[in-house]
């Protein structure tokens, strides 16, 4: 080996110090870019010159090259960003991305900077797809927002939550147990605001034949709103250290289009009339007990005869259920179901299984006449921290929620932990609508950097794993978030010096040797 070969592993130095530095440049280059990891190169020597020697075989080697130009996967900081389709991963991970102009490439990115576009897609900055699983709203829970489908585009394909009809009403009122007995009867006491209401009438019920009365509003499958009232009122009973009150369920006569065992209700004096019962008390105001009556699907003649109020059905729920219908339709029980809805009330107390049903022998209302010893409830029951009440204090609605609601228009949307994307409505609902896919590879260095913070697949990463946020070796999602590049300023500046020193001691080198050789090619003068 001569002086010459000295150069040429200078010039070796030299390549792969440039190819570090440019490695450092473009980290530095990308300290600001969302989703970018730093990468890091390492050298190695190059193959060896054999060279005798006095002392045998030795060794000289000829340079360096680069050995692998390595990236850094580990977490970058969150960045707070105020559009909520900002997602940032924490943990393992890639979002999917799906380029439909490129025959439907895909790529694999850490960039979770995404916006609805016109279309209703779901895409990163560079307008590709992100891909995900819609959710099935039928399915759906918050626990549980099940997938339907296969992997695909995140697309809003319509911003309206479609209506639904309320299937349960709960009330929690409390009855002044000092109220007074306003609608009478010395036959059916129990049952007197059901023998009162006249549907047919302007006004179905005097202000004076009831104690109290709560108002709720409920939908139909339309969405159309409509108006429940319930009317309560005290019984006198006699029966030592208990409260009874009956009830009635009611709804606008003019809006009742049922038709029962062929008899249309609109303009009788059942027309708006939905559900009797009565609700008894305990010395402490506590609710013991309910009874619920509905029209029967056979009723004939008049239709407020007791006779023909037979046993409401109970849920699986263990809650008594009637029947209402805003569009017309034979219908009077839930037997007879067509457009009717079925609506389940909750007092606070149900039976804990409804396989045990009603605790009697009454087959309708008309049997219970003024003996209060017939009145009856479940065969087991279960009660509500927050039942209905019975206590020396004014009565009042507690509380009341009911299911249903009207077509809802999309107002905004945001992303949770497990990559689930809520939609919020302008009727109050929340839906789960879709479920953000993640990918994993075996092999994180084996992936192939494409530019625009996205990387694809190579035999070498292996194929994806698909998966969901926080499940299995997945990360968590955070919306409204990016992640920022991991790139260390200072450690880079720091490479920078060692690199550009070491830049100098090789071109030292080749400036030597030169010096060397002209001192060489001196000799001959």
């Amino acid at each position: 080996m001569g002086l010459s070969s000295s150069m040429y592993t200078s010039v070796s130095g030299l390549q792969s110090t440039s190819e570090s530095i440019s490695v450092i440049g473009n980290n530095l280059a990308n300290s600001s870019t969302t989703g970018y990891k730093s990468m890091s190169m390492l050298f190695e020597d190059v193959f060896y010159s054999s060279l005798t020697t006095s002392s045998g075989l030795d060794q000289v080697g000829n340079g360096s090259t680069v050995s692998t130009i390595s990236t850094d996967f580990s977490q970058g900081s969150y960045q707070d960003t105020s559009e909520s389709m900002n997602m940032a991963i924490g943990g393992e991970g890639y979002f999917i991305v799906e380029d439909a102009q490129n025959d439907g490439q895909v790529y694999y990115t850490r960039a979770g900077d995404f916006t609805f576009d016109d279309e209703g897609y779901l895409v990163n900055s560079s307008g590709y797809q992100v891909q995900g699983w819609a959710v099935d709203p039928d399915t759906a829970t918050s626990s549980d927002p099940a997938t339907t489908g296969a992997l695909g585009d995140i697309q809003l394909e319509s911003r309206t939550a479609p209506a639904s009809a309320t299937t349960n009403v709960t009330l929690s009122v409390n009855l002044d147990s000092d109220g007074e007995d306003n609608a009478t009867s010395t036959t059916d006491p129990y049952f007197s605001l059901l023998t009162e209401w006249d549907g047919s009438a302007d006004d179905p019920l005097g202000t004076t034949d009831y104690e109290y009365q709560t108002t709720i509003t409920v939908y139909d499958e339309a969405g159309s709103a409509h108006e429940l009232t319930v009317y309560f009122d005290q019984v006198e009973d006699s029966t030592t250290g208990t409260t009874t009150w009956e009830y009635i369920v009611t709804m606008d006569p003019s809006e009742d289009v049922r038709t029962i065992n062929g008899q249309s209700v609109s303009g009788t004096s059942a027309a708006g009339l939905l559900m009797a019962g009565t609700l008894t008390f305990d010395a402490t105001g506590a609710l013991t007990s309910t009874t619920a009556f509905t029209l029967s699907s056979t009723a004939t003649g008049d239709l407020t005869d007791l006779s023909n109020w037979t046993l409401a059905e109970i849920s699986a729920d263990g809650l008594p259920v009637f029947s209402c219908n805003f569009s017309g339709s034979d219908n009077a029980s839930t037997t007879d179901e067509a457009d009717a809805i079925e609506i389940e009330l909750d007092f606070g107390v149900s039976a804990k299984s409804t396989t045990d049903g009603w605790d009697t022998t009454v087959t309708s209302a008309a049997d219970i006449g003024t003996d209060g010893t017939l009145l009856f409830g479940y065969t087991s029951t279960a009660y509500d921290t927050d039942s209905s009440t019975s206590h020396d204090s004014a009565s009042s609605t507690d509380s009341s929620s009911q299911d249903g609601y009207a077509t809802g228009y999309l107002t905004s949307y945001y992303v949770d932990e497990a990559g689930v994307i809520y939609g919020t409505y302008s009727n109050g609902q929340t839906q789960a609508l879709f479920i953000v896919a993640l990918a994993s590879f075996d092999n994180d260095q084996g992936l192939n950097l494409e530019g625009g913070n996205l990387y694809s697949a190579t035999t070498e990463s292996g194929t994806a794993n698909i998966g969901q946020a926080g499940q299995g070796i997945f990360g968590s999602i955070y919306g409204e978030k990016l992640e920022e590049s991991n790139v260390d300023v200072s450690g880079e500046m720091v490479d920078l010096i060692v690199m550009q020193r070491a830049y100098q001691a090789n071109s030292k080198v080749i400036t030597t040797v030169d010096e060397m050789l002209q001192t060489a090619l001196g000799l001959k003068r």
